[in-house]
Parts: structure tokens; C-alpha cells; sequence
């Protein structure tokens, strides 16, 4: 009698939800693929509902006539009851690394010459703008003009005193595709060729360091792309390198007035050596050891919504563990830079930052023991709370970036 009143209860809640979500929206909130430990079954933290069983292929004898195993296809139910996804799961060991929480400083030289803003040059034929004209807009990074390479401002700047009024080519990214214009600078008044365009080969800031892969000599940090502060266009990286940092004040942040932790680069020091300036975060080559616990990597389908904890640096250069909550978890995301929105529930970092402030990117998130992510994007209007990032999206990212050094 109990077994079959759990079991109407099981369908009552799985009609529920498929008329809430309905299956479809199920479906497409679930990623295709999953990482599991060997011998480890396909469980969904924050879909406990979901139960997963081997998939039967053809050709292959029955589930039932099957050993399972934590490889190949799995298809994942509502109950045991109704089929919602079938997946992949790999089957791979846990990996371990050392968790930071300690701010940084990044200096960034970018691989070209980004546009940043637009001046109006004044010539004999009144006020004219030729990088307006030839159809560059703010953000594009130019790589070559005139048949030379463009590394930098100096070299833009050659360029364009070469071609001495005459039309050349100017090669540019936009969005991440290769453009071409002809540009034609103008003698100013003062009597050398410019093109009425400001450009930015550099940039610096502060975050937070996620995690070191000591086994690796990685490093992971930020957990968004270090971007340009007046086009919001991520730097294009040529080089760059982290240093020490220690926070000496913060802005506390309010609805609307997104808070920042201030800090000054301590020494001549360099941690590391960036190698991608990604869209999930910093990652690059340590020179030597850091700080920090060892911890596991948790997997995303082990995360799941209520009590955390993130380990932030908000005052000096030594961080603290503070309470926050996983609000909601998302495994197939479109920005994976939003996997999970968290609020700050400790009332010491409440009353010193007002929440999550700039600088606090790339802060660690623990849960049941494990590195599950990290800070990612505080909401504007409710600086209580942000948006994270899973660890082990960092983790592979880490690995890619050491890969193709």
C-alpha cells in the first residue's frame, strides 16, 4: 500500500512538472554530456528526481541483460518513469587542486590596437574624422594597416605616418571576425597624418585567484574575460603576466551602484605568466607555489541549491570563508558564466561590502566539501546577489589553455 501511494505520488509530481516546464523545456535544461567518477552512477543534484539507467542501443543485448557501467549513453527519467534526455558520460578521476581566494593583479598587452574613442581632426577643409569615415567603430582591434603587422599604438602610429596621406588598408576584428577598410589619414594642423582615432594596446587590473592545478602548474582566476572598460570588448591577449595584490578599501555596493574592492600592487613579484584571456576567466602558467587548501573539483550534476560558502579577500591579502546561498543552479546555461545565481547571507561581509562587489570575481565557492565554482557577476539592482561560474568548466579551460602553449 505504501509502495503504491509513493508511486501515484511519483506521478503526480511528474505530471506536474511536465505541465509546469513541460518536457521539452526539461530537456533543453540538460546538457548532453556528464563527467562521473569510475563507478559512479549519473545522479542530478538539483534534479533528484531524475534517475539515469543505460541506454539501450541496438545491436546490444538488454539494460537488463547488461552489467551497468558509468560509460557510454545513459537515459535519464522522470522517476524511473518517463524518458526525458539520453546523455554521454565519461567516465574520469576526480581531479584535486589548491584553492585560492587570494586577489591578483593582471597586466594584459593586447595583440593589437583597440579602438577605444574617436577624435575630430581639423584641416583646411574644416573638421574631419577618416576612421569614422572608413567605417571602424569602438571595439574593433585593428591587427595591420598599410601592409604592416599592428601590435601596438607605436606601430599604428608608424603606419599611418608611412602611408603620408595616402589610402591603405587597414585590417580589423570585430566580433571576433576579420574586417577590411581603406583609411585615409589627414595632415592636422600641427602637420603630421593622423587618423582621429584613440586606441588602447594595454590594460590592468585586479581579481580574485580561483584555483592553482599545482600538478599542472596552472593557474585559474577571474572567471569571466578580462574586457576593456570603455568598449566592454574582451582584450585580444599578446602577452601578460598576475601579480600580488592587497585590497586596501572597498566601495560598498547598493542597488544600482555596483560596489569595488580598491587595492595597490604589492612588489615586483610575478605569480604567473597568462596564456588565454578567456571568456570563463584568466588562466596561465605559474612561477612558482601559492597558497591554499586542497580541495576536489566537484562535477556541475553535483552542485545543487542551499547552503555554501565563498572564499573571498576583502581587506588586506588574506581571504576568509564567508556564508552565501546557491539560490538556483543551471547545467546548460547559455553563458557559462551564469551556471548559478548565489546570495551573500553572511552578515560581516553584508556590513563590509553590501555583497558581491567588482573584485570579487573568480572567488571560490565550496559546497559539501568540494570547489564547485566561482563568483562570476554581481546583479545591479541586488548586490546581495550574483552569478557563478562551475569550477570545472575553469578546470578544463585551464587544461585547453596549458595544452596549447
Amino acid at each position: 500500500m505504501h509502495k503504491l501511494c509513493r508511486r501515484v505520488a511519483a506521478l503526480a509530481l511528474a505530471a506536474a512538472l511536465l505541465a509546469g516546464a513541460g518536457l521539452y523545456a526539461l530537456n533543453r535544461s540538460l546538457p548532453d554530456a556528464f563527467s562521473v567518477q569510475p563507478g559512479e552512477t549519473l545522479t542530478i543534484a538539483s534534479m533528484p528526481w531524475l534517475t539515469a539507467e543505460p541506454a539501450a542501443v541496438e545491436g546490444e543485448l538488454p539494460v537488463s541483460a547488461r552489467a551497468a557501467d558509468t560509460g557510454g549513453s545513459q537515459t535519464l527519467s522522470l522517476f524511473g518513469l518517463i524518458p526525458v534526455k539520453t546523455v554521454q558520460t565519461v567516465s574520469a578521476e576526480r581531479r584535486q587542486v589548491t584553492v585560492c581566494g587570494t586577489p591578483f593583479g593582471v597586466k594584459m598587452f593586447s595583440n593589437g590596437a583597440l579602438v577605444v574613442a574617436f577624435s575630430d581632426l581639423y584641416t583646411d577643409l574644416g573638421s574631419e574624422n577618416p576612421a569614422k569615415e572608413a567605417g571602424l567603430r569602438l571595439g574593433d582591434l585593428i591587427v595591420s594597416a598599410g601592409g604592416r603587422t599592428v601590435r601596438n599604438n607605436d606601430e599604428l602610429s608608424a603606419a599611418i605616418n608611412a602611408a603620408s596621406g595616402q589610402p591603405m588598408e587597414v585590417v580589423y576584428l570585430r566580433d571576433g571576425t576579420r574586417c577590411a577598410c581603406t583609411l585615409t589619414p589627414v595632415c592636422d594642423q600641427d602637420g603630421s597624418y593622423k587618423a582621429g582615432v584613440w586606441v588602447r594596446d594595454s590594460s590592468a587590473g585586479i581579481g580574485t585567484l580561483t584555483f592553482a592545478d599545482t600538478g599542472n602548474g596552472t593557474f585559474a582566476g577571474l572567471g569571466h574575460a578580462i574586457s576593456d572598460t570603455d568598449t566592454g570588448a574582451s582584450i585580444s591577449l599578446l602577452s601578460g603576466e598576475i601579480v600580488p595584490v592587497t585590497i586596501t578599501g572597498c566601495i560598498a555596493g547598493t542597488a544600482g551602484s555596483p560596489g569595488e574592492l580598491r587595492g595597490e600592487f604589492s612588489g615586483e613579484m610575478v605569480l604567473g605568466t597568462v596564456l588565454a584571456n578567456d571568456a570563463t576567466g584568466v588562466y596561465g602558467r605559474l612561477n612558482g607555489s601559492v597558497e591554499g587548501e586542497q580541495y576536489p573539483v566537484a562535477n556541475s550534476q553535483e552542485v545543487e541549491p542551499g547552503a555554501a560558502q565563498i572564499l573571498a579577500t576583502v581587506d588586506g591579502s588574506t581571504p576568509q570563508l564567508y556564508e552565501v546561498r546557491i539560490e538556483h543552479v543551471d547545467l546548460n546555461a547559455a553563458d557559462p558564466n551564469r551556471n548559478m545565481l548565489i546570495r551573500v547571507t553572511d552578515p560581516e561581509l553584508l556590513s563590509k561590502t553590501g555583497g558581491i562587489v567588482q573584485g570579487m570575481s573568480g572567488s571560490p565557492i565550496l559546497q559539501n566539501g568540494m570547489l564547485v565554482g566561482a563568483v562570476t557577476h554581481v546583479l545591479i539592482n541586488d548586490p546581495t546577489r550574483g552569478y557563478a561560474i562551475f569550477a570545472r568548466t575553469m578546470l578544463s579551460a585551464a587544461d585547453s589553455a596549458a595544452a596549447a602553449e
